[in-house]
């Protein structure tokens, strides 16, 4: 299945990119007639055929749609406090969006090592991550705030939720109240999860998020980057969501393997925490899977 990303979806022909349009005829060699899918990152994926092979500006006439294409009953949005080394935090949006993400802000803290980032860069990644995990949805990538400045402007930061319940999480280092997603997240609902820098929210934000109702949480025992432990916890997210199979996909998909490791460390801390707590059998399943990947 090859998929290429277009301006609309709604008209009865589309034209790709330039970039995608040089792609598929001169690096796929396609030729007219031949099928593909195209999506504009609404959701909606399409079927579509070849009409004309400008590799300048391919044009494809739609033959199907498939509204809300692998759409979930509910949202995740991670809010990280940005890296100090940037290829960090494009690593992360990138196995996060392949992964299952519906957004993410970057928050600038006050123990924050990186007080900008640029988010074009990221846009682009997410977009080739969601292409490589035949996901018809963009994340949406906003642009650095404060992390005081979003907590006071929180209502609108999360109006784009599918539930008028929205849990919120604050994930931090120190605290005899904090507890696992685990024990905190109800399946099926939408979440808001805050990552601070690896210097951890100081405590007047930690203050802060508490008075606004957010529940503390632990991340486990293991002292984690920034990086890991955002994608600790969305892989812990999905997963009870019962979003299994685009986890393991995401995993088999990674084109580096010591980012293969690291996800795979990730699952593994978990699963054996919800195989404690859990009957599925399933569950079972999803640790033979990952040590199998583990261990080639």
């Amino acid at each position: 299945m090859h998929l290429f990303l277009t301006d609309t979806t709604q008209c009865p022909y589309a034209t790709l990119s330039p970039d995608e349009s040089k792609h598929c005829i001169r690096v796929l060699r396609m030729q007219p007639g031949d099928e593909l899918y195209v999506t504009s990152g609404d959701g909606t994926m399409c079927r579509a055929r070849i009409v004309d092979p400008d590799p300048a500006a391919c044009q494809v006439e739609i033959t199907e749609r498939l509204p809300d294409y692998g759409a979930r009953p509910f949202k995740l949005h991670m809010a990280v406090a940005p890296t100090k080394n940037n290829a960090r935090m494009e690593w992360f949006v990138e196995k996060a969006v392949e992964i299952g993400i519906d957004r993410i802000t970057p928050v600038i803290c006050d123990h924050s090592e990186r007080g900008a980032l640029k988010t074009d860069r990221l846009e682009r990644i997410a977009l080739s991550a969601m292409k490589q995990s035949l996901q018809a949805r963009r994340p949406l990538i906003d642009p650095p705030i404060k992390l005081l400045d979003f907590l006071t402007n929180l209502n609108s930061h999360i109006h784009t939720f599918t539930h008028s319940h929205i849990q919120k999480y604050v994930c931090h280092c120190v605290g005899d109240d904090r507890r696992t997603l685990h024990q905190l997240y109800t399946p099926g609902t939408d979440a808001l999860v805050l990552i601070g820098p690896e210097g951890d929210f100081s405590p007047h934000e930690l203050n802060r998020c508490l008075t606004l109702g957010f529940q503390p949480v632990t991340l486990g025992n293991n002292r984690l980057r920034t990086e890991t432990a955002a994608l600790y916890a969305l892989t812990a997210l999905n997963f009870m969501n019962g979003w299994r199979g685009q986890i393991t996909q995401a995993i088999k998909q990674s084109d580096n393997h010591a980012n293969n490791q690291t996800i795979m460390q990730s699952l593994i801390v978990l699963v054996p925490e919800w195989l404690a707590r859990s009957n599925h059998s399933s569950n079972q399943t999803i640790r033979q899977s990952c040590n199998q990947q583990q261990h080639p």
